[in-house]
Parts: C-alpha cells; sequence; structure tokens
C-alpha cells in the first residue's frame, strides 16, 4: 500500500513537471525571418559558376557583341567533366552563364541568331545549357542560370522592345530545362557595344529600365523554389566585391530600400548587413578560381592554391554568406587540370579540417535556459537536430553554454549555428577553453547566423565555453560543432 502511494505521489510529480513544460512558450520571432526557399538556399553552402562563351575564344572578359558565332567552337567540350569536378569538390550546385553581356546564347534560342545554333559546335545542333542541366540531374548537383540583363548584340538594347526579348529569353531558360534553383542578375547594364551595328554607348536606368517587378515574376511563376540573385535581391544580395570574403560582422537582413536608393556607395552596405533592417536578404560571396572570370591561358600559373580557397571559404561560408566559386573551362571545353588540382588540394583540407566532430553527442550545459524546460536546454546544441535550440527567457540576452570533450584534444575551429527561422540575434560572443582549472578566451567574434566558424589555433583544452555576450533578443543556438 505504502510503495503504491509512494508510485501514485512520483507519477503525479512526473506530470506535473511535464505540464509545466509543455506551459513554456516559444521564442517569438525577431526581425525579418528567412523563408523555406532561402532556408534550403542556405543549406546549400558552397557551389560553382562557370562562365563560358564567345570571350573563351576571344580572350576577353566582356564581349563587344560583334563576335562572330563561328568563332564559339570548343573541342572536347564535356559537362559531364564539368559536373564531376564539381560534385568531387564538394560543391552542391552549377549556376550557368547561359547568355554574358556580349549576348551571345549558350542555348538555340528563338529570338536571335547569335546562339549555338549558328556556331560550328555539334554542327550548330549543340545546346550548352541542357548539357549541364542533364550533367547536373546526373550528379545530384541542383542547376542554376545567369542572364545578363546588358546585351551588347541586340539592336534595340536600352529601348522597351529589349525587355520583351529578354522576358522571352528568360521563359525559355525556365521553362525547358527542368527545375531552376537559382537565377543570377548581374548588375552590369549599359555602356558601349555593338547593338546590331550601330556602335555606340547606351545608358539606362537600372532601377526602372526593366520593370523588375514583372521581370521576377516571371521567375515566381515558373521556377518557384529559385533564388533571385542582384545587388540586391529579392533573395540574395551580392557580397559587394569580388574578393572572396563577406564581413566579420554579417546580418542577413538589410534595408532594400537604402539598396535601391543609388545615391552612394552601397558595397560596405551589402558586405556586412544591417542589424535593423527590414528585409532578410542573405549575402552571396562570388570569386572566380582564376584573376578572370573567363579562361586565359596567361592565367594558368595564377589559379587560387588550396589554400587561399580554403581562406575563402572560412570568410565567405564561415561567415554565414554562401559561395559561388567561377571555374572558367578552357577552349577545349573543359575545367582546367590546374583548376581541378587545386579543387582537389582544397577538397583535401576542407575533409581533414572537419573530419570529426568533437562536440556531438558531448555533455552540454548552460548557466540559463528557457523556462528550465528540456526543450530550451544546453543539450540541444550537440544532439545533432538542426530544429531544436538552446534559448533564455525573454528578458536575458546573454548567457553561456559549456561543453566537455571526451578528453584533452587540440582544437582548430570551432562552428556555430543560430535558429534562424526565428531571425538573427547575437551581436557578440566570445569562447573561451579550459585548461585546468582555468578559462581562458581564445576568440570573440560578432555575428553568428546561419554558420559561424572560427579557427581555434590547434589550442589543447578539456571543454569548450561560449559566451554570447550581447543580442538583439534571447540568443537562440541550434548547433555547436569542435574540431
Amino acid at each position: 500500500m505504502k510503495k503504491n502511494y509512494c508510485l501514485n505521489i512520483l507519477l503525479s510529480a512526473l506530470l506535473l513537471v511535464s505540464a509545466c513544460q509543455k506551459e513554456v512558450l516559444p521564442p517569438q520571432a525577431c526581425g525579418p525571418v528567412p523563408n523555406e526557399h532561402q532556408l534550403e538556399w542556405h543549406e546549400k553552402g558552397q557551389y560553382a559558376f562557370i562562365h563560358f562563351t564567345v570571350n573563351t575564344f576571344t580572350d576577353k572578359e566582356w564581349g563587344y557583341g560583334d563576335e562572330p558565332e563561328s568563332i564559339f567552337n570548343p573541342t572536347a567540350f564535356d559537362a559531364d567533366q564539368w559536373a564531376r569536378v564539381v560534385k568531387e569538390s564538394g560543391l552542391t550546385g552549377i549556376v550557368l552563364t547561359c547568355k554574358h553581356h556580349d549576348g551571345f546564347c549558350l542555348w538555340p534560342s528563338a529570338y536571335t541568331e547569335h546562339s549555338v545554333k549558328n556556331s560550328p559546335f555539334m554542327d550548330g545542333k549543340g545546346d550548352v545549357v541542357k548539357a549541364v542541366s542533364d550533367a547536373c540531374k546526373k550528379y545530384g548537383l541542383f542547376f542554376g542560370v545567369y542572364l545578363s540583363p546588358w546585351d551588347r548584340n541586340f539592336a534595340q538594347y536600352a529601348s522597351p522592345e529589349y525587355i520583351t526579348y529578354y522576358r522571352n529569353q528568360l521563359t525559355e531558360l525556365l521553362s525547358n530545362y527542368g527545375e531552376v534553383m537559382e537565377v543570377w542578375f548581374d548588375g552590369a547594364n549599359g555602356g558601349d557595344g555593338y547593338y546590331g551595328g550601330a556602335r555606340e554607348q547606351r545608358k539606362i536606368d537600372n532601377r526602372t529600365y526593366y520593370d523588375w517587378p514583372n521581370t521576377q515574376a516571371i521567375v515566381r511563376k515558373l521556377a518557384p523554389r529559385a533564388m533571385m540573385f542582384s545587388d540586391g535581391g529579392p533573395d540574395i544580395r551580392w557580397c559587394g566585391n569580388e574578393s572572396g570574403f563577406v564581413g566579420e560582422t554579417n546580418w542577413s537582413i538589410i534595408f532594400k530600400d537604402t539598396i535601391y536608393a543609388g545615391k552612394h556607395n552601397i558595397s560596405p552596405l551589402l558586405n556586412r548587413g544591417d542589424e535593423n533592417g527590414n528585409a532578410w536578404l542573405p549575402a552571396e560571396v562570388d570569386v572566380s578560381i582564376r584573376p578572370g572570370w573567363f579562361y586565359h591561358e596567361r592565367e594558368d600559373d595564377r589559379v587560387k592554391s588550396p589554400e587561399r580557397l580554403m581562406k575563402i571559404y572560412l570568410e565567405s561560408v564561415g561567415r554565414g554568406a554562401n559561395l559561388i566559386l567561377n571555374l572558367p573551362p578552357d577552349r577545349r571545353g573543359l575545367i582546367h587540370e590546374l583548376d581541378v588540382k587545386s579543387l582537389q588540394g582544397w577538397k583535401k583540407l576542407l575533409d581533414e579540417a572537419f573530419a570529426v566532430n568533437l562536440a556531438a553527442g558531448a555533455k552540454a550545459k548552460a548557466d540559463s535556459w528557457r523556462g528550465k524546460s528540456k526543450l530550451y536546454a544546453a543539450a540541444n546544441v550537440t544532439d545533432g537536430d538542426k530544429e531544436t535550440y538552446w534559448a533564455t527567457d525573454d528578458d536575458v540576452t546573454t548567457g553561456s553554454v559549456e561543453i566537455t570533450l571526451p578528453k584533452d584534444k587540440k582544437l582548430n575551429y570551432i562552428l556555430l549555428q543560430e535558429y534562424i527561422r526565428l531571425g538573427q540575434r547575437v551581436k557578440a560572443f566570445t569562447v573561451e577553453v579550459k585548461k585546468g582549472d582555468k578559462w581562458e578566451k581564445i576568440s570573440e567574434a560578432t555575428t553568428i547566423g546561419f554558420k559561424r566558424i572560427l579557427p581555434l589555433k590547434n589550442v589543447e583544452a578539456s571543454a569548450i565555453r561560449v559566451n554570447i555576450t550581447d543580442s538583439k533578443a534571447c540568443p537562440l543556438i541550434s548547433n555547436i560543432e569542435v574540431y
């Protein structure tokens, strides 16, 4: 009888604890938040850009628009080689420059004669866009398209007729090549060009000329999952440079109106974002593995080294942005052996650096957590589940999480992630390691966002502690990894 009485008391206590935990409400969103397609894009991490057109054969970066179609004739074109190299390098997709500023189309467009259909490539029967799209499907890569808003070949560029032409071509690309996951709108617009023989300067106001809302509506209709890139989005923003880095402080939010005002140099703003912005607009870092965007034999000795690519990775993906790395095929239509070698070396560095997560499943404790509920406890940062997170009470904007390692280990990197479904919050944090009975600060930074990776300089420790020292609202940390 006494045993049953004690059991009932215990069950009642457990039910009471459970009921109390259920009453702990989740945090409210803080500022702008990503939509589902943006969340999907964040997960893509790093992927390839492919620049390939008549410029490859004229040895130029920007074609003038008067290049004869006959010049485009790769001798050993192999889209499968591109996709295989991309896949083996740990990249997740390919965005192809289907039409650059020269106006030459890598697919047999019905709206112009300036395309592969009038080149000797595959006797005019070739379609580079289809070949790359098919190769992406084969290797499990996502496929994206770049369609330059500027066209130095088209006679009616800068008139309303060109907008119809541009939208017709955009419709072709989004209708005939399977699912498109990213659409790239370059910021270069207007200037000198061939323009059907006019050979003159033409200027446009890129804020109004393209009627972007109606152009973007075509993408929303035909490729609803596609992310659109331009200086100011609407889904992804430029990082403000082509050197391979985003700011050490990088907010995925920004004021869109400021970007489109066009009254000042916005590159610094694009590089860091704005913690008080009104739109979720994460940064994409675009950089080429070579000095140029197109292949030039003279640059064969200037391919970025594996170590340089690793630095770029840490200063892009490691700061909450995505990385789009350009791999320009040569005149054969292949990614050059020197580029492949560098990519292989970079992949080796990545694999070695992030091989074993020492924090996976490790014991974690926090100085406070939301409502003392297990739903928001420190263990959520090491459980490998991106949908769980450590959180504090609403009025607590600082806090510490300590992770005990299996034994003393030499540490090279720490990776942190916020639960960005409810916004980006953290403004500053420090990292400490435990040596014996003492804690030593070894690193500090500002923003975290989707992902933050900090080098730890091979320090030996038995435990590691992350201290959130400033946050816009109660911090939500979904993942901490240690390597």
